[in-house]
């Protein structure tokens, strides 16, 4: 707030000492920058909108919530795998996900059931990271969009001067590189935050199938082969 607040309030004292008093922000980081900020600034609510969504469907509760982890933890220490497949294929997180791809695969041994769940998270978990990709996608576009709005209102600076006879008048100058620093503001100002959003979801994907892989692990611990006893069957 105080890097956007800061240039506006000198521009706006430097107006008013030249005499005129109708200034507004509007002007100054929106009008100027032309249609290239106004691409940018879409950019920037459908980057909002994107983090919104992923703050709720990419957490814990979602991923590997601790009712679900219990729940198939005790149908399967009870040997209830016939409930414990039901609850897993009803249950919309990623961790009975898992546990529903290995128990389906339970007649075919353990070794069939770990590489089902490598298989289900690394399904899932690139399911995920597709989602957020987008994220990283207009923070890479931001500040190219913002380069072009400066190469534009260069380009047209200049084919203001050539035009002229002289030196084009001040206000004509500042029309133009306000054109090129207001996109490249808006470019850099929707990147930075997107591309740090993008990877705060990306380390929460990490952690979270980390997790996810634990927990399938000693839920289906009871199928380990042991010499001392039979593996059960699903």
């Amino acid at each position: 707030l105080l890097v956007l607040c800061a240039p506006v309030r000198a521009q706006t004292d430097a107006a008013q000492e030249m005499g005129i008093t109708d200034v507004r922000y509007f002007d100054f980081f929106v009008v100027k920058g032309g249609w290239i900020a106004y691409l940018i600034i879409l950019l920037s609510v459908a980057a909002l909108a994107l983090a919104i969504e992923h703050a709720v469907s990419i957490r814990r509760a979602t991923i590997v919530p601790d009712r679900s982890v219990a729940e198939l933890r005790n149908l399967i220490e009870q040997r209830q795998y016939a409930e414990a497949v039901r609850y897993s294929a009803e249950d919309s997180s990623v961790v009975a996900y898992v546990i529903n791809a290995a128990l389906v695969e339970a007649p075919n041994g353990y070794g069939a059931m770990v590489r089902a769940v490598e298989e289900a998270l690394e399904e899932r978990s690139a399911k995920l990271y597709r989602k957020i990709e987008y994220l990283n996608i207009i923070g890479a576009v931001s500040p190219m969009l913002g380069l072009f709005g400066t190469v534009v209102g260069m380009i047209l600076l200049f084919s203001a001067i050539h035009a002229a006879d002289t030196f084009p008048r001040a206000q004509v100058v500042a029309d133009k590189v306000s054109i090129a620093l207001v996109a490249t503001f808006w470019g850099l100002a929707v990147a930075i935050p997107s591309l740090s959003v993008y990877a705060i979801f990306r380390n929460r994907i990490e952690v979270m199938t980390a997790e996810c892989a634990v927990a399938a692990d000693r839920i289906l611990a009871v199928f380990k082969p042991n010499p001392t006893r039979t593996p059960p069957s699903a």
